[in-house]
């Protein structure tokens, strides 16, 4: 059997926040374990890697992870887990000794303590139907990558019917995760340092638990915790309502919202089978931006959906010039199995995908430039995250609506909130000058 001692381990995660929860979440019960967590670029004994299946990059990206863990170290126990182990478990077990689907990505520290020293080749671990208790809190006290910012899973599953999406076959089952758990993690997060908190799900906007909806949840969290910052990951645009705005007023609320675009052209929405038009969309980002002062708005875009002809790119081009985006995540669409846009005959060629996409890349850039430049001489809090590089001095933060700040401090600043007055602009991103350390932020 597989004990803990000196056991070195490292986790590799791939894909969307919801991901990085959950390894961060691993990280802390191998930790409370015993184990030794190290960077997954060393040597380990064993290596998890959390892989993702949205695209196909992301595909050939957790292969080659998983290959490079076997380089490292040929005698180490190299374990996939994730959405693609979900969705092509036989693939993987080409590579990896143990595949471990979603339903059983949480009891991966019991399934590796229960294995022989000698592991064979292949072991695809599938759903026991392990359930922890309602009342048990999946805390985790270790630091994974930083205690600057934790990622609080609230919410998984989806069954929107989107035509593209691979999500709702790898993580179809939905729920929600108890409020009174969500709170006391957080505050255990606070305990252990963590000064933002990011809440992460597949649909964070549809929360439902015992009557709570996410505005009564966020409600909670501002009341019963003393977070410095806490951030939604995303929404969709028909979640968003003035009720749910009007919490904005507590300063803490990182003034950013992340709403998935994907098409700037009702047409291509409707055969994507989005839920909203482009009205739809234009109200819930003017009512945002009518509520919150100085907000940031970012979306994704996809590039190439099939029968998308020059026409509706260009209204989609159109749409995100005049939406003002702080960014924009720009991907082509690949065509995922068993999908229905997989299996439209009308599918855009490769060096049209790619002319798409540097065209919307550039205007992505030009609208993040266009949002900093209202900020120059601004003094803003700083939540700073680490050197760049190893004795360089520069340090790299955030602001509350996602403004990236770099500046140079001979001080350490790791996990440390001050303000800055943001003077210029740092390799397309800007430059601070450090006013005082550690600001204190209130409620409200």
């Amino acid at each position: 059997m597989i004990r803990s001692g000196n056991i070195r381990i490292a986790l590799y995660t791939l894909g969307c926040k919801l991901n990085q929860a959950e390894t961060e979440f691993l990280a802390g019960e191998f930790n409370k374990a015993g184990y030794h967590l190290v960077s997954p670029d060393g040597t380990a004994d064993i290596y998890i890697v959390n892989t993702c299946t949205v695209t196909h990059i992301a595909d050939r990206k957790s292969r080659h992870w998983l290959r490079l863990a076997r380089r490292k170290n040929p005698e180490a126990l190299v374990i996939a887990t994730g959405c693609y182990a979900q969705r092509a478990p036989q693939e993987l077990a080409q590579i990896a000794d143990l595949v471990v689907d979603n339903k059983e990505k949480d009891h991966l520290l019991e399934l590796v303590k229960g294995l022989p020293l000698q592991t064979p080749l292949p072991i695809i671990a599938r759903s026991r139907n392990l359930e922890r208790s309602k009342g048990e809190s999946k805390e985790s006290n270790a630091p994974y990558n930083t205690r600057v910012r934790s990622l609080i899973k609230i919410q998984d599953g989806c069954h929107s019917p989107c035509t593209y999406c691979v999500v709702p076959r790898v993580r179809a089952h939905e729920y929600c995760l108890p409020a009174p758990q969500i709170v006391e993690e957080i505050r255990q997060k606070v305990a252990a340092g963590y000064k933002e908190v990011v809440l992460t799900g597949t649909k964070v906007g549809c929360y439902s638990h015992d009557g709570a909806d996410l505005r009564g949840l966020i409600e909670g969290i501002l009341r019963d915790t003393d977070i410095r910052r806490l951030r939604l990951s995303s929404l969709q645009p028909q979640e968003i309502s003035a009720e749910l705005l009007a919490l904005w007023q507590d300063r803490r609320l990182c003034r950013h919202f992340h709403l998935a675009l994907q098409s700037g052209s009702d047409v291509v929405l409707q055969r994507m089978r989005r839920c909203y038009s482009l009205d739809d969309y234009r109200k819930a980002i003017n009512l945002i931006r009518e509520a919150i002062p100085d907000v940031a708005i970012t979306t994704d875009v996809m590039i190439g959906f099939p029968g998308e002809g020059d026409g509706e790119f260009e209204q989609s081009y159109h749409f995100c010039q005049q939406a003002n985006f702080a960014n924009i995540h720009v991907f082509p669409f690949s065509p995922r199995p068993e999908t229905v846009a997989a299996k439209i005959p009308e599918q855009a060629r490769e060096h049209v995908k790619k002319e798409r996409a540097q065209r919307m890349l550039e205007l992505a850039r030009y609208c993040r430039h266009s949002f900093y430049v209202p900020f120059l001489g601004r003094t803003m809090p700083v939540l700073w995250e680490k050197e760049t590089n190893f004795g360089s001095s520069i340090y790299s933060g955030l602001t509350d609506n996602y403004i990236r700040v770099f500046i140079r401090s001979e001080k350490p600043l790791t996990n440390r909130m001050t303000p800055a007055k943001l003077d210029g602009f740092y390799n397309d991103r800007m430059r601070g000058e450090l006013i005082s350390e550690d600001s204190s932020q209130g409620k409200g």
